[in-house]
């Protein structure tokens, strides 16, 4: 029976934490489920941490864990982004309420100032809000329309107020039933970054992937449910160390003794021996696609048309865009 310790690592990912933890095991994580499934281009990967000791392996709360993996969302292809919207749409409809009575909030988390964090302002900016309409809209339209507000609190650096404060405030004042909260992610992989979208039950914990964890948005701390949306926007220049020595482990190793060394000591190892000699000048930093900007307005397209969809099954969209 395998060893497993807990995740000693920083990633927002339910399913990147599960692969460390797992390692080179040939059984699942205690207390996690895993499943795969492919729909068309989008690859759907469902982790459930149901036991105390899976939350404790894994380093994240018991809940159900979705990521929708798009590697070649970075081409910026238009079929590409329509097919993830399709998917993601359905996903979100699964995990919120039915009736369109409910009330949702959904919450954009992030820096508007810096790109790679402005991931849930300018969701917000697309959102259809829709819950200072109902004296107004016609009774045709109103029966079929869903109560949404939207907000972008901003951050602790430039508000001076910690956003879960900010957003519990709102929710005691406006009684959504539901919180939805978009956020940018850190990652540990590049395959990952702007081409992984994960949605989770358990609500959120602004900065935890990048090592500035604030208090977090939960059915706890908030007193309604909380699904949360996130996207990886940056990973970690370790990260990239560590998988590019890898990569040259593996390829190299018939030439290099060096190399051959290295593919001797392992993935788990030649990562502890990269930990060892690079934490100190690169634990810190953290790296983007130099064309982030664009990436950036095409995912926040993708998430606010999916959100939109899900929030208002019962509207056409010539209706609302």
């Amino acid at each position: 029976m395998a060893n497993f310790r807990p995740i000693q690592v920083t990633t927002d990912m339910a399913i990147e934490a599960r692969d460390i933890v797992r390692g080179d095991a040939h059984e699942e994580v205690p207390g996690v489920r895993v499943d795969h499934k492919q729909d068309q281009q989008v690859e759907i990967t469902r982790v459930e941490i149901f036991t105390d000791e899976g939350a404790h392996l894994m380093g994240k709360p018991q809940g159900h864990y979705v990521t929708l993996d798009v590697p070649h969302f970075r081409d910026r292809d238009a079929s590409l982004r329509q097919e993830l919207t399709r998917v993601l749409t359905d996903q979100i409809k699964d995990l919120i309420p039915k009736t369109v009575d409910n009330t949702v909030l959904v919450v954009g988390l992030g820096n508007w100032n810096a790109t790679p964090d402005a991931l849930g302002p300018r969701v917000v900016e697309r959102i259809l809000v829709t819950r200072h309409l109902s004296d107004i809209v016609p009774d045709d339209i109103k029966e079929r329309m869903r109560p949404v507000a939207a907000v972008a609190p901003g951050v602790l650096g430039t508000t001076g107020i910690e956003t879960l404060d900010m957003i519990k405030g709102i929710v005691d004042e406006t009684h959504p039933d539901l919180v939805i909260a978009v956020d940018a992610l850190a990652a540990r992989s590049l395959d990952r970054l702007l081409g992984s979208v994960q949605i989770a039950d358990t609500g959120i914990h602004p900065g935890s992937g990048v090592g500035n964890r604030r208090q977090g948005l939960s059915q706890e701390s908030l007193g309604v449910p909380v699904l949360a949306i996130g996207v990886c926007t940056v990973v970690q220049a370790m990260s990239i160390a560590e998988e590019a020595v890898h990569i040259l482990a593996q390829q190299l190793a018939d030439d290099v003794k060096f190399y051959k060394i290295l593919e001797e000591l392992g993935e788990s190892n030649q990562k502890g021996l990269m930990q060892e000699v690079l934490a100190e000048r690169l634990g810190g930093l953290m790296v983007t696609p130099k064309e982030i900007d664009l990436l950036i307005n095409d995912m926040a397209d993708v998430l606010a048309e999916s959100l939109n969809r899900a929030l208002q099954p019962h509207l056409d969209r010539s209706e609302w865009a």
